[in-house]
């Protein structure tokens, strides 16, 4: 029997308020977590990826309101729960930060976004990440990314070549990107022989549209589920042999060569 993942791809609309979202979204939670062992939501789902101004508002340390609601969610439920990011304030700096809980409401792992979106002056307020982070999930080794790093290949090469058998990608990608998103995230899958589980969000916020185009991809490529432009869950049963099965088959990584000669 496979893992039973669900992604929750969230209104992130700036006309609902937060405190409004966040009630609903636990709540959400709630109504998916029986048939579900992994869940994901978006980035920056409570204020919206693109409102900068409210995730200042609402920044909080690691151990603040809202990863507390989500530990709690996360042990009452019984289920892994990668809460998407939210802003976190540590000391000076804030982070575009995700946290994933394991079934006993533990802090299993948190992520600070290495990579931040310079093209919508993210750096202004949020402070990069230093380091990559991978964790033991139901999903194998997986490593844990955000939005705009799904451009760095880089990135998700050095955490395969470290055994990272799965991504998982809370995102807030807008409309007029969405078919780059739709490109990218498959290489990622295909490129690594891993399982790529990506929530975006869908709404308005301010001028900028989100896509949705949420997905589930197995490490061959194939799409498993995908969602529209309105708000949904997906859900899939992911059988984690077919990753090891192919690796096994065709161990394409083992021709990469490191670091040849460039003549120019």
């Amino acid at each position: 029997m496979g893992v039973r993942v669900k992604i929750l791809q969230i209104d992130c609309s700036t006309s609902e308020s937060v405190p409004k979202r966040v009630e609903r979204v636990l709540g959400l939670i709630d109504q998916q977590a029986p048939d579900c062992e992994f869940m994901l939501l978006p980035e920056l789902w409570n204020v919206g990826a693109f409102d900068l101004e409210a995730s200042r508002e609402h920044a909080q340390p690691i151990d603040g309101a809202l990863p507390t609601a989500l530990a709690r969610k996360a042990r009452e439920r019984g289920i892994w729960l990668h809460g998407g990011s939210f802003c976190e304030k540590a000391g000076a700096d804030l982070h575009n930060t995700s946290v994933l809980f394991n079934p006993q409401g533990e802090l299993a792992a948190f992520y600070r976004k290495v990579h931040v979106f310079t093209y919508a002056r993210e750096q202004d307020t949020m402070t990069p990440g230093k380091t990559y982070v991978m964790v033991e999930t139901p999903l194998g080794l997986t490593g844990l990314a955000t939005c705009y790093d799904a451009r760095f290949p880089e990135m998700f090469r050095a955490m395969r070549i470290a055994g990272a058998q799965a991504f998982v990608i809370p995102s807030g990608w807008p409309v007029p990107r969405i078919r780059q998103w739709d490109a990218l995230l498959p290489a990622r899958a295909v490129e690594n022989q891993a399982w790529v589980i990506a929530c975006n969000q869908i709404g308005a916020q301010g001028r900028h549209h989100l896509g949705g185009s949420s997905v589930i991809i197995d490490p061959l490529g194939n799409v498993l589920a995908q969602g529209g432009e309105t708000e949904t869950v997906l859900g899939a049963e992911i059988e984690i042999q077919i990753g090891k099965d192919w690796r096994a088959e065709f161990p394409a990584i083992d021709d990469l060569v490191d670091s040849p000669v460039i003549t120019v």
